[in-house]
Parts: structure tokens; C-alpha cells; sequence
């Protein structure tokens, strides 16, 4: 538990929009996590975001100081990763994502997909071979599984692995908006090796980028997540051999993957707080400066009351943030009841949680960033000022790792013991 509680009235490393007393809920080791990314991002992102995001650049430079920093594979134990706790972890998301959207994808497709997916389902030699590479930037990971005419159904996905008769797998097929795949050095790839439709056939595979048969380009232009790179892997008679495959059982069907977006999505459950915040402090500080009829904006009702409103919105979602990251610590930390109980993996949460945290912060961010555009008038549209640059981002954050509709099928399948997904 948190044991360096603020008292009313200190200054809370939220800042302003901390209208509940969430500086309380974090300890001091957890709050120094917060401060320490948001240096980085200070540093290193603030001044140059507005250029990377206009000319749609991605700074590959960045990478290894991020390593340095302890955020790829942040919340991973071993082989050369950080090790911290999940609220420790969400807090840097959040700091990352004040910063940009795209930055914190990296680092989410990076530890969350990537080094996740290797780390729960890979072998002895697969975690030695990449993940200390990976955990300091000196190697970059992408993750394939979404495809041009598979995106929230990934059992239909088309994309197979065959074995020749040398015993050899030969991979063929697309994937589509895949993060980093340009500039990656080895993907996960998920392939169909049962028939079409076969959702236990679904198996992953690790593919070091200069395979044989691998290529990806770049998609663009884009009109969000501008500053990060995101590609369509074409994957032409490649050829792995069986120590390629991911072999924990773990990783047989789309058990595997999804254990791997949800990673990713308790990461997103933080992150757009950070957009949320950053969208809010703009618009605070822009009604404090700005006059119209000789008054500063900030002294109207009407722009209090929207103000009031976009504080309501974002400390509700650092609470669920909150919530849901305590209890994910608590998964980890527990004994094997917990698994027993709930039937899930050890360290699981109920995914009906992680799709609750991801649909209501992802929306509320949104409509905040956009109410934040409006209220710095005609200016708001100027990448001087970020709530444009953050709503357009997180259009792109709202659509990946599951849209709205289905984490609400997700959530509705939680209440009523009935999966909508399928048309009846």
C-alpha cells in the first residue's frame, strides 16, 4: 500500500486537475517514477514533438535512452527488464502519453506486445537471445497479428504456417497495421497452422526481420499517430525453423495473443489520462491568459463549467486506472487461489475489467482533448498547442486493442454469460 499519503493542501504531482486527492493514493517510490518519465518527456519530446508529428517522423534516436530510462518492458521480471509493479508502470504510461500518443505506443508495442509475448510464451532461448537486447533499446520488437480483412475477428485470420517436409515452417500471408515492423528487428508473428477458422491452430512464431520472405512498408500518410510508424507486414514463403515457435502452451490458440493486447491495454488505461491531462493543462493555462471583453476566459461560468467537467472526467479515470492497477499488482503478488478462483492465468485480471478501464478512459480522454481544442478557439487548431495533435492520436488509441463495440460485447458477455460477437 502507498505509505507517503499527501495532506489537503500540498501540491499534488497531478497538478491542478488533482481534484480528489489522488496525489494520496501513490507512495513516494511511485510518485519519483511519475517525475522521473516526466523529465524525460520534457526533455526529450516536448520540445521536438510538434516537428516529429508534422513531418510524421519517428525518432529512432530516442530508443536507447528510453532503455536507459527503464521503460521498455517495464513491468516484466528477469533477463534484464525493469521489474516494477503495474501502477508503476501505468504511471509512466500516462507521463509518456502527456507527451504523445505515439511515443507511448512504442513502448507498449515494444514491452506490452513484443517482450511480452516472448516472455510468457518463449522459450529458454528466446528470452535470453532478445529480451536483454530489448529492455535496453538495443534491438526493437513489433507484434503481427492484425490483418487487412482481420482486425477485431483475428480468428479469421489468413496468414498460415505450413510445415514442409524438411520439418521446416513456411509462413505466407499480411499483416496490417503492425507497429514499429519497418524498423523491427524481430516480429511475432501469429499464423493459422490448423484449418481456416481453427482458433486452438492459431500459433505464434518469432522472426527475426532479415528472414528470408519478410518485408514491410510503411503506411501513410495518416492523419493521427503521426509521430510513430505503423506498416503492413508481407510475409512470402518464409521459413522458420520448429524452434521458432513460441512453445508454451500458453501461446496455443488466440489464448496467446489476446494475454499479450491485454498487456497492452491496461497500458492505454493510464496512458490517455496523460493525454487527458495534458489537453486539460492547456486549456487551463490558454483561459488564464487568454482575455476577451477585457476578462481572462478563465473568469467566465461558461468556461468554468467546462473546466469542472473535464477535471470530473479525469480523475474519475485515474481512479479506475488506479483501481485496476492495485488489483493487478495484487494478481501478481497473490498465491495460486487467485487462478483457481478465477479460472484465469496467474497474474490475470477478469477481462471484462481491462475492456471496462480501456472503453470508458480511451472516450472520455477523447471528448476532453476535443473540448480542450474548442476552447483555445481558432488558435487550437495550431501544433503550437497539443489538445489537436492528442484528439487525433487518440481516434487511432480508441480503434486499437479492441474498439468501443467490442469491449462492450466483451463487458456484456461478463454480465449476461452470452458471447454477442458472432451475428445469430
Amino acid at each position: 500500500m502507498p505509505n507517503n499519503p499527501s495532506t489537503p493542501g500540498q501540491e499534488s504531482f497531478l497538478g491542478a486537475v488533482d481534484i480528489t486527492q489522488l496525489d494520496s493514493l501513490f507512495s513516494a517510490e511511485e510518485k519519483d517514477v511519475a517525475l522521473r518519465v516526466r523529465g524525460f518527456v520534457d526533455e526529450h519530446i516536448r520540445p521536438n514533438i510538434s516537428e516529429w508529428f508534422d513531418k510524421a517522423h519517428f525518432p529512432l534516436e530516442i530508443i536507447p535512452e528510453m532503455g536507459k530510462l527503464g521503460v521498455l518492458g517495464m513491468h516484466l521480471d528477469g533477463y534484464g527488464c525493469p521489474g516494477r509493479s503495474a501502477v508503476e508502470y501505468g504511471l509512466a504510461a500516462q507521463e509518456l502519453e502527456a507527451g504523445d500518443s505515439g511515443l507511448r505506443t512504442f513502448v507498449s508495442v515494444q514491452g506490452s506486445l513484443a517482450m511480452s509475448a516472448i516472455h510468457k510464451h518463449g522459450s529458454e532461448e528466446h528470452k535470453q537471445e532478445w529480451l536483454p537486447k530489448m529492455a535496453k533499446g538495443e534491438a526493437v520488437g513489433c507484434f503481427g497479428l492484425t490483418e487487412p480483412d482481420a482486425g477485431s475477428d483475428p480468428a479469421s485470420m489468413t496468414t498460415v504456417a505450413k510445415k514442409d517436409a524438411s520439418g521446416d515452417w513456411i509462413l505466407n500471408g499480411t499483416k496490417r497495421w503492425i507497429g514499429l515492423a519497418s524498423v523491427a528487428d524481430v516480429a511475432i508473428i501469429w499464423a493459422q497452422t490448423g484449418e481456416h477458422g481453427d482458433a486452438r491452430g492459431v500459433r505464434g512464431f518469432v522472426v527475426p526481420t532479415d528472414t528470408q520472405g519478410y518485408s514491410a512498408q510503411v503506411i501513410e500518410p495518416k492523419m493521427s499517430m503521426r509521430a510513430s510508424i505503423q506498416c503492413e507486414i508481407h510475409l512470402n514463403d518464409l521459413r522458420l525453423p520448429e524452434s521458432a515457435m513460441l512453445p508454451a502452451e500458453t501461446a496455443v490458440g488466440l489464448g496467446g495473443p489476446f494475454r499479450c493486447l491485454n498487456e497492452a491495454r491496461y497500458g492505454i488505461i493510464w496512458g490517455v489520462m496523460g493525454a487527458a491531462r495534458d489537453s486539460f493543462n492547456a486549456a487551463l493555462e490558454y483561459s488564464q491568459q487568454r482575455k476577451q471583453f477585457g476578462t481572462p476566459l478563465s473568469n467566465f461560468q461558461i468556461t468554468q463549467t467546462k473546466l469542472a467537467d473535464m477535471a470530473v472526467g479525469i480523475n474519475r479515470g485515474y481512479l479506475l486506472a488506479h483501481q485496476i492497477g492495485r488489483l493487478k499488482d495484487s494478481a501478481k503478488d497473490s498465491s495460486g487461489a487467485a487462478e483457481q478462483a478465477t479460472g484465469l492465468p496467474h497474474g490475470s485480471l477478469l477481462p471484462a475489467t481491462i475492456s471496462t478501464g480501456k472503453l470508458d478512459n480511451t472516450r472520455v480522454a477523447l471528448t476532453i482533448a476535443r473540448e480542450a481544442r474548442a476552447m483555445l478557439g481558432g488558435n487550437g487548431i495550431s501544433l503550437e498547442h497539443s489538445p489537436l495533435r492528442h484528439a487525433n492520436n487518440l481516434e487511432s488509441v480508441r480503434t486499437y486493442e479492441g474498439t468501443d463495440e467490442v469491449h462492450q460485447l466483451t463487458i456484456g458477455r461478463h454480465l449476461t454469460g452470452v458471447g454477442a460477437f458472432h451475428a445469430r
